[in-house]
């Protein structure tokens, strides 16, 4: 099982990688910024699918890429 620290690592360094803010990103994914940075945080362990894909799509990955 994947833990949250992992998929917000992998969420952070490929929002790195692209050059975006938080706030470029949930806009981008079309989810709270609030959202966002609970999920990069960790303090959101499992996010939905839905924000999963949402952010997935906005990084132009697939979410298995988010989860490795």
């Amino acid at each position: 099982m994947t833990s949250g620290k992992t998929i917000s690592e992998n969420i952070k360094k490929m929002r790195a990688k692209l050059g975006l803010t938080q706030d470029d990103l949930a806009k981008k994914a079309d989810i709270k910024y609030t959202t966002l940075m609970k999920v990069e945080s960790g303090t959101v362990n499992k996010p939905s699918v839905q924000t999963m894909d949402r952010i997935a799509k906005a990084l132009c990955v697939s979410i298995e890429d988010l989860i490795k």
